[in-house]
């Protein structure tokens, strides 16, 4: 059976899943965590599926094949089973709207360019919400009788998600755009240059360059291997609060969680000592490479 066929399985059989009751689901829940029974961990993600599927189906626009949004949908439910915790008095439906969301999105900020579009949670929000925001400020202004032009409009669109005008005229400008090689050539004719060739080479790579690559390469490597021995929760923390362009705040991750910020602040404290004597090894080479 083929992958798109077994996939388009899946779709229908969540389609039909019944909705669990509460206390249907907390037994699940339970069972998964306690126990580790997989038929339980299935049943449950099964009958939230349809939600997952449900808000895979937003983000189509995006130009990312659906099969892949439903994939990755249920790639952020499955997450959100293994971090729930059923005693803490949330339906697992509202918790796995978070994990469900964020998967869908970094999947689709990851494919629909070859050009990084951006990584901070201020630059995601702007993608995803810019032409809705757009919409709704040119609406209103029209029933005001205002006539926007581009500039102000991308200063309410700045004000309103809250970033800078310069960040709004770039995304601007990457989504009505499309990627484009810089091998195509200029012309038509077969000895035309191709783009590549007119760009100025600003820096050069001289031995510097490449020793300083590499050692960030190797410390880079060292810090994955520390990873390594953390829970994935440690890891999602770590990430979170130290390796994010913008650190999330240990209130954010602890509603995300569902634990209280004071236990996120001792799972860190926890994931970096850790990381600490997993690095000693390293410690020497860490130093020099650091000097």
């Amino acid at each position: 059976m083929h992958t798109q066929e077994r996939k388009n399985m899946v779709t229908q059989a969540a389609m039909k899943t019944k909705l669990l009751e509460p206390e249907q689901e907390l037994e699940l829940a339970r069972a998964w965590r306690d126990d580790r029974d997989e038929k339980s961990l299935h049943k449950l993600t099964m009958a939230y599926m349809r939600l997952a599927i449900s808000m895979a189906m937003k983000f189509k626009r995006y130009g990312v094949p659906v099969p892949d949004l439903i994939q990755e949908a249920g790639v952020g439910l499955m997450k959100a089973a293994e971090k729930f915790d059923p005693d803490r008095g949330v339906r697992f439906s509202t918790y796995a709207v978070w994990w469900i969301r964020a998967s869908i999105q970094d999947h689709v900020m990851r494919n629909w360019s070859l050009v990084r579009t951006g990584s901070t949670s201020a630059q995601k929000s702007l993608f995803f919400n810019l032409r809705r925001v757009e919409a709704e400020l040119s609406r209103d202004a029209q029933k005001a009788d205002l006539d926007l032009d581009s500039h102000q409009l991308a200063q309410q669109v700045a004000t309103e998600i809250g970033v800078s005008v310069s960040d709004v005229q770039m995304m601007q400008g990457r989504l009505s755009g499309s990627d484009f090689s810089l091998n195509a050539l200029q012309g038509a004719d077969e000895d035309s240059r191709e783009w590549i060739d007119i760009l100025e080479d600003e820096d050069a790579i001289g031995a510097d360059t490449v020793s300083r690559d590499h050692d960030q390469a190797q410390a880079k490597a060292w810090i994955g291997e520390a990873m390594d021995h953390l829970t994935d929760r440690e890891q999602m923390i770590i990430r979170q609060r130290k390796l994010a362009d913008e650190a999330q705040t240990l209130e954010t991750l602890g509603q995300a969680l569902g634990i209280s910020k004071e236990r996120v602040r001792q799972l860190e404290v926890s994931a970096l000592t850790k990381m600490r004597n997993a690095l000693s090894a390293h410690a020497p080479e860490l130093r020099q490479l650091l000097a």
